[in-house]
């Protein structure tokens, strides 16, 4: 039987069909009042991106869920969430409002830094990552626990050993942690390069989210596209549209 990620399906509800799967990308869910990065949503303009996406007869969903309804030629209708970094945030102003809107989601977690904060960023306010049972909530609540390596660190620059670190050992401490298979991988700063990508697939993960990963492309190099907090109905409106006129299709996705 074909895994999710290797089968192309044909539409994406609601809209023309899509060369490839609509999938959003957020960090932080919070005060922006100091956000020098543009990772950061208010819960409010949170609210309102799901509001947009159910008026228009769509749903986020976890990319596991969303590449399993595409690989049985379906999919119609499912746009792909996920939320990088664990930050305690997500629990309780995302969480809440994905439980609301009746959507699922995606969380790439950093198990090296469990119940830390975003040392990796030099500037902008500390943000506190989630425990070990932070996680395990999340997964109880239904949202899809993925890797994001064990510390943030850039695995195109990282030697033999850290890339296996980051990568390979990350999925065995989560599947430990949570009692569950872990599927995805997800690039941090979204760097990669070839053996980045073979590294992820050895490591046995099913597929892997970057950002715009250019000819690497395909079920271990998804891109995705970042929404924030300038992101209002209008814009949305025309990233969804000009999706598919910017992902072409890609064999395996």
């Amino acid at each position: 039987m074909a895994s999710p990620a290797e089968t192309v399906p044909p539409t994406v509800a609601g809209e023309p069909p899509a060369p490839f799967p609509w999938v959003a990308m957020y960090h932080s869910v919070g005060d922006r009042s100091d956000d020098p990065y543009r990772i950061t949503v208010t819960p409010e303009r949170l609210a309102g991106q799901l509001r947009w996406l159910r008026r228009r007869g769509l749903r986020g969903v976890s990319v596991r869920e969303l590449l399993a309804a595409r690989a049985e030629g379906g999919g119609k209708g499912l746009v792909g969430l996920t939320f990088d970094d664990g930050y305690t945030d997500f629990v309780t102003d995302a969480l809440p409002l994905l439980h609301r809107h009746a959507c699922g989601a995606t969380l790439f977690v950093l198990p090296g830094r469990l119940g830390g904060d975003n040392a990796w960023d030099p500037r902008g306010p500390r943000k506190p990552l989630l425990t070990a049972d932070g996680i395990r909530y999340a997964a109880a609540e239904g949202v899809e626990i993925g890797s994001h390596g064990l510390t943030h660190a850039d695995l195109t620059r990282a030697d033999d050993r850290a890339l296996a670190a980051e990568v390979a050992t990350s999925r065995a401490r989560l599947q430990e942690l949570t009692g569950a298979p872990v599927d995805g991988f997800c690039y941090p700063y979204g760097s990669v390069d070839a053996r980045v990508v073979a590294a992820v697939r050895e490591a046995g993960y099913a597929y892997a989210c970057a950002v715009d990963p250019g000819p690497l492309t395909g079920p271990h190099a998804l891109p995705r596209l970042h929404l924030g907090q300038r992101d209002t109905a209008w814009r949305l409106h025309l990233k969804h549209r000009l999706h598919g006129l910017r992902r072409r299709p890609v064999e395996g996705v």
